[in-house]
């Protein structure tokens, strides 16, 4: 990592097309590539995530999705569903991951799809993503 490594929270969401086990699992894979593409990450450096989803999304855990992934068995995932707003973005999955950065290197949050509406003041990051 070079630089003195430092515990950072990234921030992402994403929209699923349906409430389906495969649509899901698509738009988490989508949101964990984005993650890990935007910060450099290796499976050693993430501490944890958390999913939130809202009530709408009941077809498969966030988490399992994740748990698939090559290295990751190491990193603490938690499921949890969005507290319900009148309004809000239908078929969102948010997570908060933890992870270890090199110091002083900017953090890159991914707000993928109708989720981009979400954040966007990091529309820019997440612009190339959107789908």
């Amino acid at each position: 990592m070079g630089a003195t490594p430092q515990l950072r929270a990234l921030r992402g969401a994403t929209t699923a097309s349906a409430n389906s086990a495969e649509a899901i699992g698509e738009a988490v894979a989508e949101l964990l590539d984005a993650l890990v593409e935007r910060n450099g990450l290796e499976p050693d450096q993430l501490v944890s995530i958390t999913f939130s989803v809202t009530a709408d999304l009941d077809a498969c855990f966030p988490a399992a999705i994740a748990r698939r992934r090559a290295g990751w068995d190491g990193v603490a995932l938690l499921d949890c569903q969005q507290m319900a707003v009148a309004g809000d973005l239908p078929r969102c999955i948010r997570l908060l991951a933890h992870a270890w950065l090199a110091a002083g290197r900017p953090v890159g949050h991914a707000y993928l799809r109708e989720a981009s509406r979400l954040r966007p003041d990091l529309a820019q990051m997440s612009k190339g993503s959107a789908g």
